[in-house]
């Protein structure tokens, strides 16, 4: 028994169906396909927690006095429509 119920030459015979059909040389381009879609992934996986790393946090002073002037002019809209 291999893997899943599936046995070594089983496997080897689907291995030579699918050479048979797309032929070594479109399997070559697909695995170097495959494998340069992997590596920019990877990539763009480690570019996107060092990019993390570098944005500053917010101040949070900064939020609390934005917060607290956005609130009443809102309210104050609010209160000229309903006027």
């Amino acid at each position: 028994m291999g893997i899943g119920g599936v046995s070594i030459w089983q496997l080897l015979i689907v291995l030579a169906i699918i050479v048979l059909l797309f032929g070594t040389k479109k399997l070559k381009n697909l695995g170097s396909d495959l494998g340069g879609a992997l590596k920019g992934f990877k990539q763009a996986m480690d570019d996107g927690k060092h990019s993390d790393d570098k944005v500053p946090a917010p101040d949070a002073n900064f939020i609390e006095q934005n917060d607290k002037k956005e609130a009443p002019s809102v309210q104050q809209e609010a209160l000229k429509q309903k006027a």
